[in-house]
């Protein structure tokens, strides 16, 4: 065997399902190293660029929502405005840009507000499922054998149970809060990562750099972690991002469903469109903005998680 064991991070899973060295160019010259070159199309790529955009800006609403938004999450303050039959509108009253919703709550601040708890949701239920997830498709892909039929036995009874129905009937279960949310949605996402993991990981075990370390003695702990791992985990990365856009919607959804919990007037998307339902004939806008939220925020992650894909699949790279 005369195969060089790669770096950690400097070896990429060619088409042929070898390890392709993208240390060097063409003749030979420094290209930097596999994320470089990730990098370098990411930069080059107008979808990501749009994405990143749009990602960067909602993480940044998100962020600085105690300063941005005119008034707290839970204040009214039209309140006096309200009436059964009339919402003041976008633009009808001072100091209220985008109007007021049936609570008398400023609308503005609601969304504001909204993109906080929709980042939190979203982050934090990806990283449960990212976390289960990759522990289960670890132990599948090292171990193989019962270890392996055991565990993918269980992701195909997830699998088998749509997502959202999955997601509803856990956070039925635990309660209406969105810790519930962020957990049911995060065990909908595990059996996504584990069968990808797994089988990024069965495809780098006949990479040739495996069967050189393996010749040399080394044990399958420290080559699952040291080489194998960190060359499978690629695809992980990017289902992760798309799982953010997915993350976003379902929490919108469970929220529009009444199980988000929380008092009525709490800002958050999903419990924005459940409350303006009842005000579409009179009010649509109430309904038409958390939604382009919604959409606007889900297209930035689907974006990027895209153009990530393509920035390092192999078969693209190689172009």
């Amino acid at each position: 065997m005369s195969a060089v064991l790669p770096p950690a991070s400097g070896g990429s899973p060619a088409a042929d399902g070898t390890t392709a060295d993208l240390s060097a160019g063409a003749g030979g010259a420094p290209r930097g190293g596999f994320w470089h070159d990730v990098l370098r199309r990411l930069r080059s790529n107008p979808t990501a660029w749009v994405g990143a955009a749009i990602v960067l800006l909602f993480i940044l609403v998100s962020l600085l929502a105690p300063l941005l938004a005119p008034y707290s999450e839970t204040a009214l303050p039209g309140a006096r405005e309200i009436t059964p039959t009339s919402i003041p509108g976008p633009g009808e009253i001072p100091g209220f840009p985008l109007g007021l919703d049936r609570f008398g709550g400023d609308v503005l601040s609601k969304l504001i507000w909204g993109a906080q708890a929709s980042l939190q949701i979203g982050v934090v239920s990806t990283a449960y499922g990212l976390i289960g997830g990759m522990l289960l498709g670890l132990l599948a892909g090292t171990f193989g054998g019962w270890v392996d039929n055991l565990i993918m036995r269980l992701v195909d009874i997830l699998l088998s149970v749509p997502s959202l129905l999955l997601a509803v009937s856990i956070a039925a279960i635990l309660g209406q809060n969105q810790n519930s949310i962020m957990i049911a949605i995060g065990v909908a996402q595990v059996p996504i990562f584990a069968r990808l993991l797994r089988a990024s990981m069965l495809q780098q075990r006949s990479a040739d750099y495996v069967l050189s370390a393996q010749t040399l003695g080394l044990g399958r702990g420290r080559i699952t972690m040291s080489h194998v791992l960190p060359n499978a985990v690629g695809p992980v990365i990017v289902q992760g991002t798309l799982s953010l856009a997915t993350a976003v919607i379902d929490a919108a959804a469970l929220s529009f469903l009444g199980l988000g919990g929380g008092r009525p007037e709490t800002a958050e998307w999903g419990r924005m469109l459940t409350y303006a339902q009842a005000e579409l004939a009179i009010a649509p806008w109430l309904a038409f903005l958390p939604g382009i939220c919604i959409a606007v925020t889900a297209l930035g992650f689907t974006l990027l998680g895209e153009a990530l894909r393509e920035a390092m699949d192999p078969r693209t790279r190689a172009r």
